[in-house]
């Protein structure tokens, strides 16, 4: 059994001109005497569990899920330094500026990384095959994609600095790295070992950062963790808790408790740190679901009250906005089935009305944005 009080977060070895981390082994039961444990996880459990019966009272929930999803890509590209927008991550690629493309597409590469992780988890619970699997999606066509995308790294990496000589931190020598990912991936499925699930994905992301098991992208995989395993244990029905957002607001102070663990052997801290995060991140999620429910419901009133006989083309539009926010008059007439004249009719009195903004400045091609609604996923 592990103590948190009493932990020893690993040791150091020699390298070639350098020395490296090895974490500690996790795959055990592990126990704590602080009381502030309890008591932070009682509230984040709380939190949770409101979340969770809250998405399952909204309609179509999964309207909603893309734009979370989105969200998350964007802040946790962003902590790895990548400068898209939540605007600009929804643009077609067409719409995106030549020199921003390549950010545009790992925040796309994100956004399909986790929805084909939570499709797969059915099947294939949190693993080192789902991990590499979603790794090899994650740097696929981006600056990542000649550093082994889907592999395990077979070389040593390092954390800042421009050489190992200066680094602020030096992962595992890459041969453990198989032996301390199968450690993770037992203590994440161990049914034997008990420990309270948010407890355990607050160790898991820890190590994993600690491991650095690829040459890229860590940091995303590693977060994208999170979320999966919450699904995964049945803790939410669906994807709906990011901690990047929690992560992304002090990123100092989000590195200085992980780097914490490995010079302090403070795990105490660490736990302490992801529960609060969890616990507000949960309850600022339900507060953007409720902001988002009351703002569908007036917008539908609003359309039903004023624009006619067009009302329920206007709200199948809106519909379609909600899962994708940018929209063109060819996609009107497509998704509502009506005449391009009707079409533009419906997109210039959206306009009017302060719901949609259009983007380009040009008579032709023009593509709308639903503003208000991407708004709220910004508080």
């Amino acid at each position: 059994m592990i103590t948190l009080e009493n932990y020893i977060s690993g040791h150091y070895e020699q390298g070639t001109g350098y020395k490296y981390f090895v974490p500690t082994l996790i795959d055990d039961e592990w126990a704590w005497q602080d009381p502030t444990i309890n008591s932070l996880l009682e509230k984040a459990s709380l939190r949770l569990g409101e979340l969770n019966s809250y998405s399952r009272l909204v309609p179509n929930i999964d309207l909603f899920i893309q734009l979370h999803v989105t969200k998350e890509a964007v802040l946790s590209s962003r902590i790895e330094g990548t400068q898209t927008h939540m605007d600009e991550a929804l643009l077609p690629q067409s719409e995106v500026r030549e020199e921003r493309r390549n950010d545009w597409q790992e925040v796309r590469n994100y956004v399909n990384a986790l929805n084909d992780a939570i499709e797969n988890l059915p099947r294939l619970p949190i693993s080192s095959r789902l991990i590499r699997a979603t790794h090899k999606i994650l740097l696929d066509s981006v600056r990542g994609e000649h550093k082994l995308p889907g592999e395990y790294r077979s070389s040593q990496n390092w954390i800042g600095g421009n050489a190992i000589a200066d680094a602020r931190y030096i992962p595992p020598h890459h041969q453990l790295v198989g032996d301390l990912m199968g450690d993770l991936e037992k203590f994440l499925n161990n049914p034997n070992v008990n420990v309270p699930n948010l407890i355990k994905i607050a160790i898991a992301h820890y190590q994993f950062e600690t491991i650095h098991p690829f040459l890229d992208g860590n940091g995303r995989i590693g977060r994208l963790l999170i979320p999966l395993y919450l699904v995964q244990e049945g803790i939410l029905d669906k994807p709906l808790l990011y901690l990047s957002t929690y992560f992304e607001k002090r990123k100092d102070l989000y590195y200085d408790n992980l780097n914490a663990v490995r010079v302090s052997n403070d795990m105490l801290h660490w736990i302490k740190y992801f529960l609060v995060g969890v616990e507000q991140t949960a309850t600022l999620a339900v507060r953007t679901l409720s902001n988002i429910l009351e703002f569908k419901d007036k917008m539908e009133n609003d359309i039903r009250a004023r624009y006619g006989r067009r009302s329920t083309s206007v709200v199948v539009l809106v519909h379609q906005l909600l899962k994708n926010p940018f929209v063109t008059i060819e996609d009107t007439m497509q998704v509502c089935k009506v005449s391009y004249n009707t079409a533009n009719d419906m997109v210039k009195q959206l306009c009017a009305d302060g719901y949609l903004v259009e983007t380009t400045g040009q008579s032709r091609n023009r593509l709308f944005y639903f503003k208000q609604y991407t708004d709220l996923f910004a508080e």
